[in-house]
């Protein structure tokens, strides 16, 4: 036991491994050679003890191993529980800014404080079958905070009352259902509460009673499963407060300071009830002791382990010096050996004669840990809007010497993305950011197209980096979303532009969702088929179908209107007769909401230059309403584009082109007509088409693509500003590069 008391930390004296401070005391009598630290004969036993993790301190003793702790040079802090069977360690998790203890049993306790005495939401893992499920115990819902540990489903607490004082609970988790008992037969008035390790069925706990200026110290023994007080015992006021309990068989005792200069150990005898103070040293060293039997064991790390029997007041040297000290719910302790002196981990225990022995148990050295997928930061969903198009993606192994392949497959199409995390990113963490891209391959080119929306799975198998044993899997669901763009017919995100060359074929070109070095590119070009050649007019118009996907309508040489629905994956289902006598139009425009139902619209002007209005319905097999008069004069314009709200309006937009070359912005009005028109600049009659392309740089502005130019740039990207007189800014792109005369449609 360990119990530092520098005066300016007394109040928080108590620790995980409970220090005791002062100094020294003179040299101690000559120790026999039964005191001598023992271990196997070379050769033999040594190879089966188990390995105390280098580096690492000693946390606690348990009946059937031990817990130690170590940071790595990230900060990054290692928790582990070691058998003495010479089994595998096991690497446990701590939350951030919490701690651990095992005080005495196998129970290894978790908790959300640094500080054991400040923890309240615990975790309680059994060692002894290490597979068994873990006990949640909230504290906090009762007020309470943890003392002891008794069961691997039970812990002591202290429960804080509305007026400042306490109460002693057993608090047990059984199933779902958390129980808590008064433990019965304490002082009238007992608070401030403090506890020592739980073995023989009992706790030795402190408290104080009385008023805040007269306080009265005492300690009681407590019988766990009859929950009741069987023996109690007064002490002095001291610097330590409650803290620094130990008892045995024979003995209780505590530590005890009454004058500047001295530390003692208070101890009663349980039988006799005799009491006796052993002074330790000076105030200001740095002491450490338990209880083996009816013996004092103390020391200091840079002096050697000294041991004193309590009955006839003999002292020994047991041969080590120790850095660390911990007891055990068998009677024993464990005491870490000082590095410089006697690495290693000893054990103290009562001889056949009562008279303490010592034992090496554990050799330092690295401890074999099996791999372990400890955690897994895999987001539920990721909106990558918001992420900038990436997603991070993480596992926190148990070691870090291996390597983690990870697999991402798109639930509805089966696409895979594969990558090896080959060493960690920090600590025993791999992790990486995946930019939301699936590579495909041509027997031509190579493509990073965009990855879809949707359910993935995502897979994980961590593997050591010799070999040896087997992978780890941990299997994982993430769903991948975007804000809605409808021309985006493959439901990643990204924009879909479809040309028709001279032989009728449709190509659809699935952009980057967005730029790169501000440029806007073609992820992949795609052949849909042949035969498009019979429509006078090809039309991306959104979802008019009712479903998510974007559909496109034709319209062929005899005026009859055929609907496409867009099946998700970048292709259609077959073509649907949804209206006739659409040869009247020259011009139409389709794909924003142009009254603020939130569906698609379309407009059409006819040879006489009227405006006509099409109210989306969401219904495939008529996807359009009766159409409805804007007004006229629109027969100056040869080509009209939807392009949505590109100047800030609720409503959709459009932009108009004059036999002059001059662009017209039209904002919608949101009841499926439009304000004046506002001039936006010449030179739009170099290209040969307009297209409302949705929003092609995630700026939540829709933009619009002109094509039809010779020359290395067969089109450009028109970003949206959102400022009505100056609508737009002009990029380049790789979409159509030396390809401004190969199509003769463009949607």
């Amino acid at each position: 036991m360990q119990l530092r008391t520098n005066r300016s930390r007394l109040a928080t004296a108590v620790t995980a491994v409970l220090a005791v401070t002062a100094l020294g005391v003179g040299a101690p009598a000559a120790a026999p050679a039964a005191f001598a630290a023992t271990s196997a004969p070379s050769g033999q036993a040594d190879a089966a003890l188990p390995v105390f993790p280098e580096g690492a301190d000693l946390a606690g003793a348990g009946t059937s191993g031990f817990l130690s702790y170590s940071y790595d040079r990230a900060g990054t802090k290692t928790v582990l529980w070691t058998p003495f069977d010479g089994g595998m360690s096991t690497r446990l998790k701590v939350p951030e800014n919490g701690g651990s203890t095992v005080a005495g049993s196998d129970v290894v306790v978790i908790g959300d404080a640094d500080r054991t005495d400040e923890m309240s939401k615990l975790t309680l893992r059994n060692m002894a079958d290490p597979s068994a499920p873990a006990v949640d115990i909230d504290l906090g819902a009762l007020s309470g905070t943890y003392l002891a540990v008794v069961s691997p489903t039970s812990v002591l607490a202290q429960i804080r009352k509305d007026d400042g004082t306490s109460e002693l609970h057993v608090v047990t988790k059984t199933g779902t259902t958390t129980t808590s008992r008064e433990i019965a037969g304490l002082p009238e008035g007992a608070t401030d509460f403090a506890g020592s390790t739980v073995h023989d069925g009992s706790v030795l706990v402190g408290y104080v009673t009385g008023p805040e200026d007269e306080r009265t110290y005492g300690r009681a023994l407590i019988d766990v499963a009859a929950g009741t007080v069987s023996a109690t015992y007064s002490a002095v006021p001291s610097w330590y407060g409650s803290a620094g309990l130990v008892f045995s068989a024979s003995h209780v005792a505590w530590p005890d300071q009454t004058d500047s200069t001295g530390l003692y150990i208070s101890s009663v005898d349980r039988r006799t009830g005799e009491q006796r103070r052993t002074l330790l040293g000076d105030l200001y060293g740095e002491w450490s002791y338990v209880l083996v039997g009816d013996w004092l064991v103390y020391g200091e790390p840079w002096t050697p382990v000294r041991a004193v029997s309590l009955t006839s007041g003999e002292t020994r040297d047991l041969g080590i010096t120790a850095s660390a000290w911990a007891s055990s719910a068998d009677n024993t302790a464990l005491l870490q050996g000082n590095p410089v002196s006697d690495d290693g981990l000893f054990r103290v225990a009562a001889g056949q004669d009562g008279t303490p022995t010592v034992t090496k148990v554990a050799e330092p050295g690295k401890p074999v840990i099996p791999l372990e997928i400890d955690e897994v930061h895999v987001p539920g969903v990721a909106n990558l809007d918001r992420s900038h198009g990436r997603v991070t993606l993480g596992w926190t192994l148990s070691r870090a010497d291996a390597y983690v392949d990870v697999t991402l497959t798109h639930i509805a199409t089966g696409k895979e993305f594969a990558k090896r995390l080959a060493a960690p990113t920090s600590g025993t963490e791999f992790s990486f950011d995946w930019e939301a891209v699936f590579e495909e391959a041509t027997p031509d080119e190579i493509s990073f197209v965009d990855a879809p929306n949707g359910t993935y799975a995502v897979e994980a198998a961590a593997t050591l980096l010799d070999g040896t044993g087997e992978p780890v899997h941990q299997g994982w669901f993430m769903d991948i979303t975007r804000t809605y763009n409808p021309h985006d017919f493959n439901d990643n995100g990204s924009t879909d532009v479809f040309a028709r060359d001279s032989n009728g074929v449709l190509w659809r070109d699935d952009l980057q969702d967005r730029p790169y070095y501000g440029e806007i590119w073609t992820a992949k070009t795609t052949r849909l088929g042949s035969g498009w050649g019979v429509y006078k007019q090809i039309e991306a118009v959104g979802n008019a179908g009712g479903a998510a996907p974007g559909d496109l309508i034709a319209v062929d040489g005899s005026g009859v209107q055929w609907l496409y629905l867009g099946k998700g994956d970048g292709t259609f289902a077959p073509r649907v007769k949804v209206g006739t006598g659409w040869q009247i139009y020259n011009k139409i425009a389709a794909g924003s909401d142009l009254d603020g139902d939130g569906r698609p619209d379309l407009v059409a002007t006819d040879a006489s230059g009227v405006l006509w209005f099409y109210k989306g319905t969401g219904n495939y097999t008529k996807p359009y309403a009766p159409r409805v008069k804007v007004g006229g004069g629109w027969q100056i314009y040869n080509h009209i584009t939807a392009v949505g709200s590109i100047a800030g309006t609720a409503a959709g937009d459009l932009v108009a082109r004059d036999t002059s070359g001059v662009l017209w912005l039209y904002q919608g009005n949101g009841r499926g007509g439009f304000a004046p028109r506002v001039k936006v600049g010449g030179g739009w009659g170099a290209f040969s088409q307009l297209v409302g392309a949705g929003d092609l740089d995630n700026d939540g502005r829709p933009d619009l693509i002109a094509y039809g130019t010779s020359g290395e740039y067969g089109a450009y990207v028109y970003r949206s500003t959102g400022s009505v007189t100056a609508p737009f800014s002009r990029r380049t792109t790789s979409l159509y590069k030396y390809q401004g005369r190969s199509y003769n449609h463009v949607a």
